[in-house]
């Protein structure tokens, strides 16, 4: 069987005030200050495992990142942004869905190539939303939200004209054996045995598997740019998802970014990224679309820091990924669109869930009759006011309904309820952030000021000024009161990692070939 085979074929809320969502009716999401001769275009950027510390933009003094630096420079870097989950597929469920990923069942933990579940198609994602609108809406990269029988949870099936991509890590399969540049060296880094080679999918049919990672980037590069240039011709606002697989570990790169970067694998797989960002941009421009195209960048969650040198830095900030220490959730964000965002540096605090109301209301498009815990952050954007999340954030289960949410940001202050290390953050040397420091309970929390101690090293209970102690216990009381809001509020979907997997459901180019899974090998064009 060849390619075009695939392997479908048969055979083969509403809470009090102040503590955190807004339950929205289907209905226009239309702010009246906003008024646009067309609906703008939007380019979602989403890095992987990429940390706080880790761009130029953001205080490192080796990465190689000007385009992303340009981003930064002529458009808004935001400093208090974060994810509301340290860990792929549910910081993904809550970027596409504007909810938190306890509600869509997406805890704990990621999904698997053969996982029985996925983000449930009862969600409805910011590429439905837009599509209704009559977006054009194509992804491009890492998708990490399930595969499922006929793959059913694939992007097609999620709103999703156009898809060229991997449907879950690329090392949640064997790629030892592929070869960096030059061709004869083999790439450096561990991969999960056992399981089908890495697929690259075309919609819901395996293109090539495994997939020849090196060349990955330069695929979703030329897929984004013919997307954008049909989109162009038939004159027709356009949503494009690119999530790279960069800077995952392991790394791989082209061979125009092997050892140039000066900062070693990590550093040229996010100097690859980086040029990707720079042709989108460039896409854009030559077409003369800037001014009608909101590019945004972010990640998924902080540095994998058991990697070392390989994993990303999280700067001054504590952890790394796992975590809900700020290493983990809180990650560089850049929004660029010429003409209507101004050159500039917000403070406000902000959130991977805020990313679809605020396209919903930019677009004027409808928003779906469910519990949205994002915000319309367009006024931040456009400089126009401050967003409605009123300086407040919640760090939530992970995933436990017994001990609800785990921390807490308001203003300038963040408690922690609990803290536990991981074994993604471990190789620092805060014993904090590693696997073997177990879930602690904290009653009182652990309060710390992130204005001037960004990196959670004081804490107020313990070393805050005797003078200030009454305002620091009142703002504990404040902090477990809302603690008691969000927890009693909150409602858990059912599982999608407990549903267990099915080695049935690993995608295969080669559909009833034996024996798996050496025998899904496809080699592309």
């Amino acid at each position: 069987m060849g390619l075009s085979d695939g392997f479908f074929r048969p055979g083969s809320c509403q809470q009090a005030e102040g503590t955190m969502a807004i339950s929205w009716s289907l209905t226009l999401a239309f702010t009246t200050s906003l008024a646009f001769a067309r609906p703008p275009n939007f380019i979602l950027i989403f890095a992987d495992d990429l940390g706080y510390g880790d761009l130029g933009c953001y205080g490192h003094p080796s990465s190689s990142t000007p385009n992303l630096n340009r981003m930064a420079a002529k458009g808004l870097r935001l400093t208090d942004f974060y994810v509301p989950v340290p860990l792929c597929t549910p910081s993904r469920a809550a970027l596409l869905t504007g909810r938190y990923p306890v509600r869509s069942g997406l805890y704990p933990g990621v999904l698997y190539p053969g996982s029985l579940g996925g983000l449930p198609l009862s969600e409805v994602t910011m590429a439905e939303v837009l599509a209704e609108r009559g977006y054009l809406t194509g992804m491009a990269g890492k998708w990490h939200l399930g595969v499922g029988p006929n793959g059913s949870f694939l992007p097609p099936h999620q709103g999703f004209h156009r898809f060229l991509g991997v449907p879950y890590s690329h090392d949640q399969g064997p790629c030892q054996n592929l070869t960096c540049f030059p061709p004869a060296t083999l790439c450096y880094g561990g991969c999960d045995q056992g399981v089908v080679p890495i697929p690259l999918m075309a919609n819901l049919s395996v293109k090539e598997q495994p997939a020849w990672l090196p060349g990955l980037e330069k695929q979703y590069v030329a897929f984004a740019q013919n997307f954008i240039v049909d989109a162009a011709r038939q004159g027709q606002p356009f949503f494009l998802y690119y999530a790279s697989h960069h800077t995952h570990y392991p790394q791989f790169g082209e061979e125009t970014f092997v050892g140039r970067s000066g900062r070693g694998p990590f550093g040229d797989a996010l100097m690859e990224l980086d040029s990707a960002v720079g042709t989108l941009l460039d896409t854009v421009e030559n077409l003369g679309l800037s001014e009608e195209t909101l590019v945004f960048f972010t990640a998924d969650n902080g540095p994998e820091t058991k990697r070392m040198f390989r994993g990303g830095s999280s700067g001054l900030l504590r952890c790394g990924k796992g975590t809900t220490y700020e290493g983990g959730i809180r990650e560089p964000a850049l929004a660029f669109w010429p003409g209507h965002i101004m050159p500039g540096v917000s403070h406000e605090l902000a959130s991977s869930l805020d990313l679809l109301p605020t396209m919903a209301a930019l677009a004027s498009a409808h928003l779906p009759n469910v519990t949205l815990d994002g915000v319309d952050l367009s006024p931040i954007l456009l400089g126009t006011g401050k967003s409605s999340r009123k300086n407040l954030f919640f760090y939530p289960p992970v995933p436990s309904k017994a001990q609800g949410v785990f921390a807490i940001r308001r203003g300038k202050y963040k408690a922690h309820f609990f803290t536990q290390g991981s074994s993604h953050s471990d190789m620092v040397a805060d014993p904090a952030c590693h696997a073997l420091t177990p879930l602690t309970a904290h009653d009182p929390p652990l309060l710390f000021d992130l204005e001037t101690d960004p990196g959670e090293n004081y804490e107020l209970g313990s070393h805050g000024p005797r003078e200030e102690m009454t305002r620091i216990q009142e703002t504990i009381k404040e902090m477990q009161l809302l603690k008691a809001q969000f927890d009693a509020a909150m409602t858990f979907g059912e599982s999608q990692m407990a549903q267990g997997t099915d080695p049935a459901l690993e995608p295969c180019c080669r559909s009833g070939c034996s024996p798996r899974p050496e025998c899904c090998n496809c080699p592309g064009p």
